[in-house]
């Protein structure tokens, strides 16, 4: 199978398999007015399988957001058809309005326009908390 190449944009790679439909999601790519290709289970020496995502423009995205979700994934920054940047994500300090505190008696339950932030407070369990009422969260 052949993507084309991009010309200025953003590739998404080294996604665990299965985990690009969620990030399509999280993104909003379906939102955007351009091309975006998305590739399933594609075989890799390094992963066995994996998950690549192409997008025909360069946006202004969230790290963290993809560092928490899939902390392995590495973003390539592409323009004039040639990898400008690339950055290996791991697992942010904090996160911020992606995750939803479950406690009811939590500020963020009461107080609807607080971001609910959480943090990063056992990184081998992968573990996040909320910052206000340290209710473990659940992904």
């Amino acid at each position: 199978m052949i993507i084309g190449q991009i010309k200025d944009g953003i590739v998404l790679d080294h996604i665990t398999a299965g985990r690009g439909a969620e990030i399509y999601r999280v993104l909003e790519l379906s939102k955007l007015d351009c091309t975006v290709a998305m590739i399933e289970r594609a075989e890799s020496p390094k992963m066995g399988r994996k998950d690549i995502i192409k997008i025909g423009q360069v946006l202004d995205m969230d790290f963290n957001v993809l560092g928490y979700i899939d902390p392995g994934i590495t973003v390539n920054i592409i323009r004039d058809g040639k990898v400008a940047e690339r950055r290996r994500l791991s697992l942010p300090e904090k996160v911020f309005g992606v995750l939803k505190c479950k406690n009811p008696r939590c500020i963020t339950s009461v107080e609807q326009e607080l971001v609910h932030e959480f943090k990063l407070t056992d990184p081998k369990n992968q573990v996040y908390r909320c910052v206000y009422c340290d209710q473990k969260a659940s992904k």
